[in-house]
């Protein structure tokens, strides 16, 4: 378990830098410059990622059960992965309306899959991940809306051509993930095939 918590620290404390430490980061890019901040990022979240990874793996083989959560709450997650996904999409294509009202989509896309998988997981290591991910993603996004309003950020309205792009990429991504890739890469097969 300690393996995941290190990962953790390491991966989402790259990624709260801006939440905490927003002049840190900018006296930091201003002396390692803009790659070398990038290079460092980089590097701190692969390590911290690997060792997620690696330590979830781990923590799965001598798994503490917590409680036992009904199937109604698999499948609500599966519907909140689904809008996960598109959210995730919405992040990456220009002009869409998703990302016009929601302005951080893939921040919220986080937050519905952590929970959602909170809710449909029973042990300590989904406890430990999804939650963790969980208070990220609710501190990342407040922190984000007060840097838009401090900014007078102002996003471009969306079209619905790349609306739908949107909702079609992540949709299908979630279909490949859902009835595939999440078996042959996590081992647990989310959706039964068959």
């Amino acid at each position: 378990m300690w393996m995941l918590i290190v990962g953790l620290i390491l991966f989402l404390g790259a990624h709260s830098v801006r939440i905490f430490a927003e002049g840190w980061r900018t006296r930091a890019i201003a002396r390692l410059g803009e790659m070398g901040w990038k290079g460092l990022y980089s590097v701190v979240s692969l390590i911290g990622f690997g060792l997620i990874i690696w330590g979830f793996a781990q923590a799965r083989m001598q798994p503490v059960v917590l409680w036992s959560p009904p199937a109604m709450l698999k499948h609500l997650n599966s519907l909140f992965t689904l809008l996960a996904f598109v959210l995730l999409a919405a992040a990456y294509v220009p002009r869409n309306s998703i990302r016009a009202r929601l302005h951080h989509p893939m921040v919220l896309g986080v937050k519905l899959w952590a929970f959602g998988h909170l809710l449909a997981t029973a042990t300590l290591a989904d406890l430990v991940l999804f939650g963790a991910f969980l208070l990220w993603a609710v501190l990342d996004f407040r922190a984000a809306r007060q840097r838009d309003r401090a900014l007078g950020t102002v996003y471009a309205p969306g079209k619905p051509a790349p609306t739908l792009l949107a909702v079609v990429v992540g949709a299908a991504a979630w279909a490949a993930f859902a009835f595939w890739l999440h078996a042959a890469w996590i081992g647990v097969a989310p959706i039964a095939r068959g």
